[in-house]
């Protein structure tokens, strides 16, 4: 397979062998290799039950490997790190998804690229804005920044 990019999306709200959430999440860089720019560690509110925040980061990382490919290493990374299945939006000691590939759209029943709600996620177009502002949205064509913007605008109230 010819060598493709990958936005990557890393988060972590629990301790592991690593130190702190932080320190999970630049442990986790370190392994994905080829990365080519990293946004800044954002702190967030967490999703659902989990009542930790989370550290958040954005990767643009090249590959060789297919989408389905580079999901099991991302998986066997998670494992490493001592993720175990559990509760949907739990905390959690590492969390990598792939949200975008040059490719444009993979749909398998274990992958979808586009990650399927990413769009609506200001933890990960922020720190995407901010490594790939023009990097087009592969289903709606609209630019990162601009799918962040349609995030940000208040919304009336019902």
């Amino acid at each position: 397979m010819p060598i493709s990019s990958y936005v990557i999306a890393l988060g972590s709200n629990r301790r592991g062998r690593h130190g702190s959430p932080r320190a999970q999440v630049r442990a986790a860089l370190a392994l994905l290799g080829r990365v080519q720019a990293v946004s800044r560690l954002r702190e967030t509110a967490p999703l659902g039950p989990s009542r930790r925040r989370f550290a958040n980061a954005v990767a643009l990382i090249r590959s060789e490997e297919a989408p389905d490919a580079l999901l099991r290493r991302l998986k066997a990374i998670e494992r490493e790190f001592g993720r175990r299945r559990g509760q949907r939006w739990g905390a959690r000691v590492i969390d990598l998804d792939i949200v975008l590939w040059s490719g444009g759209c993979w749909r398998t029943p274990a992958l979808t690229v586009p990650h399927l709600s990413y769009r609506e996620r200001r933890f990960v177009l922020a720190p995407l804005a901010e490594i790939a502002p023009d990097w087009r949205d592969p289903v709606s064509g609209r630019k990162t920044h601009a799918l962040l913007h349609a995030v940000d605008r208040p919304r009336p109230r019902a």
